[in-house]
């Protein structure tokens, strides 16, 4: 594999506020809005948390939209702006969201992203028209996410130094079949992780909104991973009863990547969510 193959797909950059953000836009410009939001992790990226979503959205008839968050990706990663907190997480998606002529969307959101999801509707429900969480961050203390083995061993590798030989152990706990954590993936994070800072993940600070899901107000659909060792599993109910218009549903012998291990049950449920629930 040469080193170009290796590299997420490129596309279009916006400004965002004070940073440069990366997009990647697929399917009908006229369609509904569907944001997905990737996850933390080294070297990660839209394109290698949702490689295997776009297709069956662009195929229901949506505007997909995939942005690469400060931090991460070929969006821009830098130091001088303090700590990674929720809110710069936030504030520059929705001003790199304004830049692509965006006004509403429905989010997909995978742990941090989830967490990013979930405060924008919080701060902008006008904004939110529905909410498809996966193994959502930032619903307990961070002190509780540290605990958890998945993200130990995480942080651990990232104070040591990520190297593209550790790489992969690292990925592998983020799944039940380790199959699943292909070379073509462990490459594609290394071109990211390579150049990403590492307090881009070490200085990382996030909240606790679980007492502030049920003002959330929009539909919710969760999917959770049954063996998933990122995520403290007392978050499920919080999930589950946010709203009356919440819904959620496990997965046995799946970890923190829904939407990569089960990818045609993600698709199928979410899409008929969003469509009809």
């Amino acid at each position: 594999m040469t080193s170009s193959q290796a590299m997420p797909p490129e596309g279009r950059y916006v400004q965002a506020g004070p940073i440069r953000m990366h997009a990647l836009e697929y399917g009908d410009a006229a369609g509904p809005v569907v944001v997905f939001v990737h996850g933390s992790g080294p070297g990660n990226s839209a394109y290698a948390n949702f490689q295997f979503n776009i297709e069956a959205f662009v195929e229901a008839g949506f505007r997909v939209i995939l942005p690469d968050m400060i931090g991460f990706g070929y969006s821009d990663k830098p130091l001088d702006m303090g700590d990674y907190t929720l809110d710069l997480f936030c504030d520059t998606l929705m001003a790199g969201l304004k830049a692509l002529d965006v006004s509403s969307c429905i989010f997909v959101g995978n742990s941090l992203g989830a967490g990013v999801a979930i405060q924008i509707a919080l701060n902008h429900p006008e904004f939110v028209n529905k909410l498809v969480l996966m193994g959502p961050g930032c619903i307990d203390e961070q002190a509780n996410y540290f605990q958890m083995p998945g993200i130990a061993k995480m942080m651990a590798t990232s104070q040591a130094g990520i190297d593209q030989d550790n790489l992969g152990d690292v990925l592998r706990h983020f799944v039940v079949d380790p199959s699943h954590v292909s070379r073509e993936l462990i490459d594609m994070r290394w071109a990211v992780a390579k150049d990403q800072p590492r307090e881009v993940l070490t200085t990382m600070k996030t909240p606790n909104l679980g007492p502030r899901l049920v003002e959330l107000t929009c539909p919710i659909l969760t999917l959770w991973g049954a063996d998933d060792a990122f995520m403290p599993p007392a978050g499920k109910q919080l999930c589950l009863h946010a709203n009356d218009k919440s819904r959620l549903l496990e997965i046995n012998s799946c970890g923190h990547w829904v939407m990569i291990e089960y990818s045609r049950l993600f698709n199928v449920t979410a899409i008929d969510f969003i469509l009809n629930d």
